[in-house]
């Protein structure tokens, strides 16, 4: 039975210490303490990647919360240690997260490692942490090219990248009509080209074709001259693989272009608050891969639920929103070395990394455990769609929480406004209503 409902009457965490305590030798009289544990965490706080990592932060903050004030801290051999991140900047740039790792480790004595967003910026730290055997958990790194190395220091918390979109055409094959068609435009970077190989890849699996499949520079923002490319193609299905700004952009020209697929499929950009903020109602239909949502119930050993983490997040932050997937990757990855420092009963960098590779627990993220290369391959992935302004999971259906609305009206219908004649340019963005729900 869910502890949801009485933990409300108490506080967000009080009684998800006292019932998740899980034998770490709390006692009546006064704990020890010792030094702190020092946790690097280079980050994106600038640079086209500080919307992203802005939720990851929040993510981590709130595990922090949980460890220090609602834990004591973490208790190896009788003693709590408290947990200080040593955040730092890496301004989206790869070669200087991997700098920032090295100094963390070298100069400030971080004892182990939290990941920052995105591949590139892990793969530069995952190098660093192996080189020093210190224990990296990944959080929001989740390409293959990570993790093939032959690292034994670095594990990550999420499904790997080439599943993102396969999810998605699980879905579309069960939909009616059955879209068989699909366009493909991927950005550039590690993650983005491993999402979209995994799909096209799975496309065929699916009885579908890929029949435009093109790249562009990550951080592109102008996509009028491949969207006229793949409107010729007439997909069914339009994936872009990339990262907010560019799933933003993407939207928009498709609205100008009067792109009008069965299904629109982005990765990352429409978990982003800024997404619906940014585009209203036309964000509305749109699909994407999750490595968590908030109505996914999976019945956790260890911290809080679903429900209760939810809570816990708009209680820290103030806010009405649900985290996203992002925000709980980073309080998961927290939550996993917490645990692995636990069951080492010691802060010894080995000791610790033996720890994680034996690791087989289940969070309100879901299941981890790693497999040989560090990468988390037992947790399923989720998608959801904007409904009203609103992400919604949709599938697997044993997750859903509403059906999905299939398939996305034209332009032409959710603006009010007819598509121009064959050859006619095309018009400036319009706002118009969406469809009257029945």
């Amino acid at each position: 039975m869910r502890r949801g409902q009485r933990f409300m009457a108490v506080s967000v965490f009080s009684l998800a210490a006292m019932a998740c305590s899980m034998g770490t030798g709390q006692q009546e009289s006064a704990p020890k303490y010792g030094t702190d544990i020092v946790v690097g965490l280079p980050l994106s706080l600038t640079g086209n990647l500080s919307n992203e990592s802005a939720m990851a932060k929040q993510g981590y903050d709130l595990w922090v919360d949980w460890v220090n004030n609602q834990r004591g801290g973490i208790e190896v051999a009788g003693v709590r240690h408290r947990v200080r991140l040593d955040f730092a900047d890496d301004k989206s740039q790869p070669d200087l997260s991997g700098q920032l790792a090295e100094k963390m480790i070298t100069e400030d004595h971080a004892q182990f490692l939290l990941g920052p967003y995105g591949a590139s910026n892990t793969a530069a730290v995952a190098a660093v942490a192996d080189r020093h055997h210190v224990p990296l958990v990944s959080a929001n790194g989740s390409a293959r090219s990570i993790f093939s190395k032959g690292y034994r220091y670095v594990f990550g918390v999420q499904s790997p990248a080439a599943q993102n979109l396969q999810v998605v055409l699980d879905m579309a094959a069960n939909l009616n009509p059955k879209p068989t068609t699909m366009a493909v435009l991927t950005s550039n970077d590690a993650f983005s080209l491993e999402v979209s190989q995994g799909a096209t890849d799975y496309a065929a699996m699916k009885g579908m074709q890929v029949v435009f499949n093109q790249q562009y520079p990550s951080g592109s923002t102008n996509f009028f001259s491949l969207l006229q490319q793949v409107k010729a193609k007439s997909p069914d299905i339009v994936i872009n693989s990339g990262h907010l700004l560019e799933a933003v952009a993407v939207d928009k020209a498709a609205k100008d272009l009067r792109l009008s697929p069965k299904i629109f499929v982005f990765t990352v950009g429409p978990t982003m608050p800024q997404f619906v903020q940014t585009l209203g109602k036309d964000a509305d239909y749109v699909f994407t891969g999750s490595q968590w949502t908030a109505q996914a119930q999976y019945t956790p050993q260890y911290y809080l639920t679903e429900t209760q983490y939810v809570a816990a997040y708009r209680k820290k932050f103030a806010t009405k929103d649900e985290p996203n997937y992002q925000v709980a990757d980073a309080t998961a990855a927290g939550l996993v070395l917490e645990r692995a420092i636990e069951r080492a009963g010691s802060l010894d960098p080995g000791r610790v990394r033996d720890a994680l590779a034996g690791l087989d627990m289940t969070t309100f993220f879901g299941r981890v455990k790693f497999d040989s290369q560090g990468q988390n391959q037992y947790k399923p992935m989720l998608v959801e769609q904007i409904q009203a302004g609103h992400r919604q999971t949709v599938w697997p259906q044993q997750f859903a929480a509403v059906p999905a609305q299939y398939p996305t009206p034209t332009w032409a219908v959710r603006t009010g406004t007819p598509d121009p004649q064959p050859g006619a340019p095309p018009k400036l963005p319009v706002t118009g209503t969406a469809p009257r729900r029945r």
